[in-house]
């Protein structure tokens, strides 16, 4: 969507805000001996809480409030009965809808350890968003955006998830333009229009930087099972510095 209104910007930051919060509260709660499920119930009574719903649930009666990915899967991981390792790699995204507003945020973490190899994987990712986000600029090019992340990426070491992209979102959760790559596409002569809604959210990887759907028809995991990491924000494109929704 085009937020051309106060209106539009006062809920959208509403909604932005408590998917912040909720992912951030389920950061902080993900401990070794719960299972995904259970750290999906912090998430989901929280958005209960502010009066948001699930937009995973809501849209596409996925079988969670959350997201939560175990590694090898990366993005899609249905919370259930697996039981959180010291170490492991997990990815958590929180989308939810306000008042007919859509807000989606996401982040990589490790379970209760430091291991610095991840943690500089991590380091790259969030700088590969925080650049994406600053190149997101009305009148430039959208394919700046993937640029700007497949140049950090390279950069610090790493390849990027061609699979998966960003997108528009709104008053939808998915909406035009239906992909951002995370990666430069010289044919895509696409153009930044002010007030557009989009969500950021670079892949980064050791691997190959391809995925494959799990038996479960959801889950997505790297094809050679290489560690990846991904941060995501929503953002309002403006001539200057975008609005970031889900600080």
């Amino acid at each position: 969507m085009t937020a051309d209104s106060e209106k539009d910007i006062r809920h959208l930051k509403a909604i932005g805000r408590i998917c912040a919060l909720a992912l951030k509260k389920m950061m902080k709660h993900a401990k070794p001996g719960m299972t995904t499920a259970e750290l999906d119930n912090i998430g989901s009574e929280f958005l209960k809480a502010e009066g948001a719903k699930s937009a995973p649930q809501a849209m596409y009666n996925f079988p969670g409030a959350t997201c939560i990915s175990v590694s090898p899967v990366i993005a899609h991981g249905i919370p259930g009965g697996y039981v959180l390792q010291e170490g492991d790699l997990i990815n958590i995204d929180v989308s939810a809808e306000l008042d007919g507003y859509f807000g989606d945020t996401g982040a990589s973490m490790i379970v209760a350890k430091h291991i610095p190899e991840i943690e500089k994987m991590f380091n790259a990712a969030k700088s590969a968003l925080d650049k994406a986000v600053r190149a997101a600029k009305a009148g430039e090019p959208l394919n700046g955006i993937g640029r700007t992340i497949q140049e950090e990426a390279k950069q610090k070491g790493y390849n990027v998830i061609y699979d998966l992209t960003g997108h528009g979102i709104g008053k939808s959760l998915h909406e035009d333009p239906s992909a951002i790559h995370n990666f430069h596409k010289p044919d895509d002569r696409r153009i930044l229009n002010e007030g557009l809604v989009l969500a950021i959210e670079p892949f980064l990887t050791t691997g190959r930087g391809r995925v494959v759907e799990e038996k479960d028809r959801w889950s997505l995991r790297t094809v050679d099972r290489a560690i990846a990491a991904q941060f995501e924000h929503t953002i309002i494109v403006t001539k200057d510095e975008p609005i970031i929704l889900t600080l």
